[in-house]
């Protein structure tokens, strides 16, 4: 398994990062996430098949990577707030990281569409947060006007150093696979994120398939244009107009890999099939990249990585969907024999 994570993405990997010796560094102890061989997803796959468990992050996704190489950046630069545009990980993070660092935080997010427990770390992290009456898109939009007319530094995915961070997770991934990886699954939302791994996979020296998948209701990349109102379960890739469109395509291609769309209804049974037969409890969006091996397969790779990108706790709302209801039972040991046994 990777190192430890208490020392951080920047100190762990300062020679691969764009940071010197003397450089700020705001961390939380982000990065060295847990790889965890899937033995029954495996079976079913007929395939090696591992987990990356992203939500074991400080904040409980990805984008502490990133958000800890935006926001010692925003410091090194003088910056005294950062802001965001978010479906809810990065809301998350960024209030986080600018709490740590002493900056004001804002975040703007679509009202009504953000997971409860999202919304809740970015508030009790002392962010403003914004309720847009519009979607993830017009949000980034406005906030990237926003920020160039302010001293405010954007902590989105267009800032270069959310990729530098994030590309980090590319390096772990090898190393605990001793170099042998032959494709990555992973979910693709404003598409940073596979953006990065295949950085971090080129500068590292190797060139494992890149399977991505987003939800139909928000399959921008799948069907070749902006989708104006998209609507997913997974709220972490509703997103209708990637960002990073153009260089996702480029890792895909480069990497002769694919983008494919799942369904809500396929990535919820890939979310409950986790949690019951792997241990794992992630956010619906993590588990697209699992519905989309079981649905397409990985092209004969033999070695997989599937990345799941944050915690299950992220999304208590959905979780509760998904399951039975508690069983009452009256303070007796013969109730509770009953309640127990059947």
């Amino acid at each position: 398994m990777s190192q430890a994570r208490s020392v951080g993405v920047i100190e762990r990997f300062r020679d691969r990062l764009p940071f010197g010796p003397t450089d700020p560094v705001v961390t939380l102890g982000e990065g060295g996430t847990p790889l965890v061989l899937a033995e029954r997803l495996s079976e079913r796959v007929g395939a090696e098949v591992h987990l990356k468990l992203e939500g074991t992050n400080p904040t409980g996704s990805f984008k502490d990577r990133g958000m800890t190489c935006a926001v010692s950046a925003a410091v090194r630069e003088g910056a005294q707030a950062v802001i965001c545009a978010s479906t809810g990980n990065t809301a998350a993070s960024a209030a986080a990281y600018a709490a740590k660092a002493g900056l004001r935080g804002a975040v703007i997010v679509p009202d009504g569409k953000i997971a409860t427990g999202k919304l809740a770390q970015a508030l009790v992290h002392g962010a403003r947060v914004i309720a847009l009456r519009g979607n993830f898109d017009t949000a980034l939009e406005l906030v990237r006007e926003l920020a160039a007319r302010h001293p405010i530094a954007l902590v989105n995915s267009v800032n270069e150093f959310r990729l530098e961070g994030q590309k980090t997770a590319a390096f772990e991934l090898l190393e605990d696979l001793d170099g042998r990886l032959d494709a990555l699954c992973i979910p693709v939302g404003n598409a940073g994120n596979i953006t990065a791994y295949w950085k971090g996979f080129v500068e590292a020296g190797a060139a494992p398939r890149l399977f991505g998948f987003q939800a139909a209701g928000a399959a921008p990349l799948v069907n070749g244009a902006p989708v104006k109102d998209p609507e997913t379960v997974a709220s972490a890739i509703r997103i209708g107009n990637p960002a990073r469109w153009e260089e996702a395509i480029d890792a895909m291609r480069a990497s002769r890999g694919a983008i494919r769309a799942v369904t809500d209804d396929e990535i919820l049974s890939a979310y409950r099939l986790l949690a019951a037969t792997e241990g794992v409890f992630c956010e619906p969006a993590s588990a697209a990249s699992v519905a989309g091996l079981l649905k397409y397969g990985a092209d004969g790779a033999e070695r997989i990585a599937c990345v799941l990108t944050g915690h299950g706790l992220k999304d208590p709302d959905v979780a509760l969907e998904q399951v039975g209801a508690v069983v009452p039972c009256e303070p007796q040991l013969r109730a509770i024999e009953r309640a127990v046994l059947g």
